[in-house]
């Protein structure tokens, strides 16, 4: 019974992934079931009650003895219940897509996050009781328009302990750190616009710009940060807009931009006009802060970024923008034209209960020891199987790591997804596709097991040779 229902599964999926991709156009007829039935070598009653399904769901619509019809407004039905797919191509939005709808038992080290016995429970619990208390107004109104003050007052104190100095009224906070790259990019470019991003860097940063139909030039990463010399030869060629990394603890990396790689960025930076995006989101998982664009530049040619989901709670979203008073007002009119109003009041009051909690900093401490015990024993493992590390982080929860003998990283990938492991091959994360044999993994999310035996059995399968 599961197999057969499984098999209608794979027979809706088919067909609402042809009406999604608009090969199957409302009003359109559907394949007969016999024909159908031949092409996914089903049984042709396997066909029926998919089709039977997908009318029942609203997608399809039955004409008595003429057959079945894609119903009007089914543009995209219910394909997103039907994910994750196995068979999706592996682009940049193949881990994210994989790791967010996963099964329960699905084991994750390509993820981009801490499991959940990781994070600050007890804290958030304390913050949400405070929360249950506060009067209405907080409850029921739109926050204003640049964010809760109070947390903006803790953000520019945080920015004035590296050496940063700027007011309250420079931070606007924002849904998500996420949402802080969309509304720069629609500040700072146009279609066409190029852009310059690492290589190998963070795959939605990729997705993004897409979005925005910009165009992507990268530059090779090394453990010291970009290349300079491919970076200035791209700034004098390419003229990009705007640059965006992870200066400390770089992601997928985990490598830290020197000290003189950043004194370079920022004088290449300021002779060519470029803007540079430098995104914070892990400064806490540092021991002691690393060199800083922003700190060095003083938000002259540079915005700062960040949010508090890896430390906190992916769940509350909320993420900040730092950057020159001049460029503030313009930004704040764009997040009221595309969500009307700032960051949820809730969720920042709720960032910052937990941030002013006294357990906070004990909790972050705790964490970079567990981290680092994780990190020592994952390479450790991970070596046992020929697997090497590129650089060793200074903090943080990534491995990029070299696969033995030119693995294949994605076909790897597409094995474990098999065997209920999601795993992060490196070209998601190369917009040259230059990296087909390096991984990212999550050592936060690697203390299982059945991963390295997934591992081992791909790695010495003919499958992920290389190609």
């Amino acid at each position: 019974m599961a197999r057969h229902s499984t098999r209608t599964h794979d027979v809706m999926a088919a067909i609402l992934d042809q009406i999604a991709r608009r090969t199957l156009l409302p009003g359109d007829k559907l394949p007969s079931i016999r024909r159908f039935a031949a092409r996914m070598k089903v049984s042709p009653s396997t066909v029926v009650e998919a089709y039977d399904r997908l009318v029942a769901e609203g997608a399809v619509r039955s004409r008595p003895g003429s057959g079945f019809y894609v119903s009007a407004g089914a543009a995209s039905p219910a394909v997103n219940e039907l994910q994750p797919r196995a068979d999706r191509a592996i682009d940049p939005l193949w881990v994210s897509r994989q790791s967010l709808d996963a099964a329960a038992q699905t084991l994750k080290p390509g993820c981009g996050w801490l499991p959940p016995d990781w994070m600050p429970g007890a804290i958030l619990r304390r913050a949400l009781r405070g929360l249950a208390r506060a009067d209405d107004a907080l409850l029921a109104n739109y926050g204003g328009t640049q964010g809760l003050l109070p947390l903006r007052q803790f953000l520019a104190r945080r920015c004035a302990g590296e050496g940063l100095d700027l007011s309250p009224e420079q931070v606007l906070l924002t849904s998500s750190g996420t949402q802080a790259i969309d509304l720069i990019c629609r500040f700072l470019l146009r279609p066409g616009d190029t852009v310059l991003v690492d290589d190998p860097c963070y795959f939605n940063f990729q997705a993004l710009l897409r979005a925005h139909q910009a165009r992507i030039v990268s530059v090779p990463y090394t453990p010291a940060g970009p290349d300079m010399a491919r970076f200035a030869e791209i700034l004098t060629e390419q003229r990009p807009r705007l640059y965006i990394t992870t200066c400390g603890l770089h992601n997928p990396t985990g490598a830290t931009m020197s000290a003189q790689t950043v004194h370079k960025v920022l004088t290449l930076a300021a002779a060519h006009g470029l803007v540079i995006v430098e995104d914070d989101i892990f400064a806490e998982f540092e021991p002691e802060p690393s060199p800083r664009l922003a700190a060095f530049d003083g938000l002259v040619n540079v915005i700062r970024i960040g949010s508090f989901s890896k430390t906190l709670s992916a769940s509350v979203r909320c993420g900040y923008i730092a950057t020159r008073p001049d460029w503030i007002e313009a930004l704040v009119d764009l997040q009221v034209a595309t969500q009307f109003g700032g960051a949820s009041p809730l969720a920042s009051q709720l960032v910052f209960d937990s941030l002013m909690d006294s357990g906070y900093r004990r909790h972050m401490a705790a964490l970079r020891g567990r981290l680092s015990r994780a990190r020592r024993d994952t390479q450790a493992r991970l070596a046992e199987l020929g697997i090497r590390t590129w650089v060793t982080p200074r903090g943080g929860f990534y491995l990029w790591c070299q696969l033995p003998d030119g693995r294949d990283a994605a076909r790897l990938a597409q094995f474990a997804l098999g065997e209920g492991v999601i795993l992060a091959p490196g070209n998601v994360f190369s917009p040259a596709q230059q990296v087909p044999d390096f991984i990212r993994f999550n050592v936060a999310q690697m203390d299982d097991a059945r991963i390295y035996a997934v591992l081992r059995a791909g790695l010495s399968a003919r499958l992920v040779a290389a190609s």
